[in-house]
Formats: structure tokens, sequence, C-alpha cells
């Protein structure tokens, strides 16, 4: 799954345009590296959101089969690191 849909999905942020704001201005980071909007995200993974005032990561635990998630499930597919 693309990390801008991963991120809309999974309720990281709350519409995938903003997610791709966010990775078009450099702000997000996939297992350490400069993610654009197509890169594929995989179990394991590590995504890294950094802030003016700090950052926030995430483990990919699942990747969703549906198009969103409630919020309640947040936990099945991210852990906040």
């Amino acid at each position: 799954m693309r990390i801008d849909k991963f991120m809309n999905a999974v309720n990281i942020v709350k519409r995938r345009s903003i997610a791709q704001d966010m990775l078009k201005n450099g702000v997000v980071y996939l297992n350490n590296s400069l993610a654009k909007a197509s890169k594929e995200v995989k179990v394991g993974d590590v995504i890294t959101i950094k802030f003016l005032d700090g950052q926030k990561s995430y483990k990919v635990l699942q990747i969703p089969t549906t198009k969103n998630i409630p919020k309640a499930k947040m936990e099945e597919y991210v852990k906040r690191l």
C-alpha cells in the first residue's frame, strides 16, 4: 500500500491530501529515509513524521484491507514509538 494511502487509512492524518502535502514538503521518513507518496509500506516499517517541535514515529503492524479503519482499531495497524 502506498504511504499516503496508509497514513490516511490508519488515521495518522485526516485526509490523503494532507499526507501528500506532508510527503511533498519532506517531513515524512520511512525507515530513516525521506519518503515519496508512491513509496510502498510493508509490515515492520517505521514511519517518522518530523514537526518543528519534535517528531512522531509509528511502526507498521499490519496493512489494512479496507479504505479506512475505525479510530478504535488504529492500535492493530500501527504502534506509536
